[in-house]
């Protein structure tokens, strides 16, 4: 093993050394956003550990034709061929014409090995797949099922980007991966305090409001962070990333064609998002993009949520509650800001415009909702139910909205989350404690309070706040520090 490579991941590469330390066949499914870091960290945690590997290639599908699809069939077949001959076997073996063949083969390699763990890595497996992923799924199963698990020996690990292909086929598939995986992870972006880790052991003196300025432009994405040079300025590393247009536009399309065979469909879902920050229903969004309901558009959201891309949430307010999706992913929601339909040429022109502000305003939430767990911390909450956001009215008539509310259980309170974007110390106004008053009001008289309950108002910021007469209205102050 070979984790000191690697930034956090702790829990990951627990999880990979203990199953490759097994006495048993161990089988685990990896997946998560493109770009996020999957295939380096299996390579990193087993290195020179390998048996076989194999990578999807990906192809751009027509399932209307079937020669091409047999065709994108055949290039996957003989890629994995090579891959067989490139780990030792015998180029005397034919090509395999179908994935029962190619399996075979598999176990034929494997059988000469003699290593007393036989690491086998399939990266991009739904690009492997493709249109008629079924057999490959069923010769898989049989693999795993009639000889893997039965050596005692074999560490498979499957790995894919297309998030919701891998939920669908491989954790909640009902065929011959059925109850066969021994682990999965969900690979999720750095947090700020990895990415603190990782700037300091490249070389980077970055201040933590730089770290998290840039975590709202680029998110804690591993791809995106490997492109950031230490002899630039982070203006310049921004500008390398967006700013030159093509090169970006390319990256957004190279995401979602990546995730998801049917790209068209999501991105038009995620365009529509981008236009509105705190999210849209799901009847907004079928309006938005002019489809009809039913479980396809179910599907393109929860394929959305697997990946990471959206996140759902509650809000409260009005007849009912409503469950509302929002865009969550900074790449994306940075670039549909500022690349696709803008006119800024550069981040140096970008900031401390009008637009910074309120995109910085706005992402800076998005920021802190992101690192719920320290957020709690800091606020000295044990227990909290799923937070949520609440539309609602003083008794005197006064329109409120409070983007969170962290129940907090254990302490019988709910917090009211105030979020402030500002470079340096923000300084409370007396619209701000008004409007901390009104929310107070609506809350304590609201269904969503409990009268045995108390109210805290406490407020995030970056650097916490000017001595100001105002300062007696916050229950507690968060600042950028503890959030990593």
């Amino acid at each position: 093993m070979n984790p000191s490579s690697v930034i956090g991941r702790e829990e990951e590469i627990s999880t990979i050394s203990r199953l490759f330390a097994s006495e048993r066949s161990e089988f685990l499914a990896i997946y998560g956003r493109r770009r996020v870091g999957k295939s380096f960290l299996i390579e990193e945690a087993l290195e020179n550990k390998f048996s076989f590997v194999a990578v999807g290639l990906y192809q751009k599908i027509d399932h209307d034709n079937p020669e091409k699809v047999e065709s994108y069939r055949q290039k996957q077949l003989a890629h994995f061929h090579n891959s067989l001959v490139e780990y030792g076997l015998s180029k005397a073996n034919p090509a395999p014409n179908s994935w029962m063949e190619a399996l075979n083969l598999l176990k034929k390699l494997l059988q000469s090995k003699r290593a007393r763990r036989k690491v086998v890595f399939i990266d991009e497996l739904p690009w492997l797949a493709g249109p008629q992923s079924a057999e490959l799924l069923a010769e898989l199963g049989h693999f795993w099922n009639s000889w893997a698990r039965k050596r005692k020996d074999i560490f498979l690990i499957v790995c894919g980007s297309a998030t919701s292909w891998m939920v669908d086929n491989v954790m909640r598939d009902y065929g011959g991966l059925y109850g066969r995986i021994t682990e999965s992870i969900f690979l999720k972006p750095f947090t700020l305090a990895e990415c603190e880790r990782y700037w300091a052991k490249r070389g980077f003196h970055l201040s933590r409001y730089e770290i998290a300025l840039t975590y709202m432009v680029i998110g804690g994405v591993p791809y995106y962070m490997d492109s950031i040079r230490p002899d630039r300025t982070m203006a310049d590393n921004i500008n390398a990333i967006y700013f030159d247009k093509d090169k970006a536009r390319q990256e957004f399309k190279d995401v979602y064609t990546g995730l998801y065979s049917t790209s068209e469909t999501y991105i038009n879902v995620i365009r529509q998002l981008g236009k509105r920050f705190y999210g849209m229903t799901r009847d907004e969004l079928l309006n938005a993009v002019d489809k009809k309901g039913g479980g396809t558009f179910t599907d393109v959201l929860e394929n959305l949520m697997d990946s990471g891309i959206i996140r759902s949430y509650t809000l409260y307010g009005g007849a009912r509650k409503q469950t509302v999706y929002q865009l969550v992913d900074f790449f994306t929601l940075f670039y549909l800001r500022f690349v696709e339909n803008s006119d800024f040429t550069s981040w140096r022109s970008l900031q401390r415009s009008k637009p910074f502000y309120t995109w910085a305003g706005n992402t800076f939430e998005l920021l802190v909702m992101e690192h719920m767990p320290q957020l709690a911390n800091a606020l000295r909450i044990k227990e909290y139910a799923t937070p949520f956001s609440w539309r609602g009215k003083t008794p005197d008539g006064e329109g409120v909205q409070i983007d969170l509310i962290i129940p907090a259980t254990a302490e019988r309170a709910n917090y009211i989350c105030e979020m402030k974007f500002s470079e340096g110390k923000y300084t409370l106004s007396n619209d701000d404690v008004e409007e901390m008053t009104r929310q107070i009001s609506a809350v304590s008289k609201a269904k969503i309070h409990k009268p045995s309950h108390s109210i805290y108002v406490a407020l995030m910021t970056t650097f916490g706040t000017t001595d100001s007469k105002h300062k007696t209205h916050i229950n507690d102050i968060v600042t950028l520090d503890s959030l990593f």
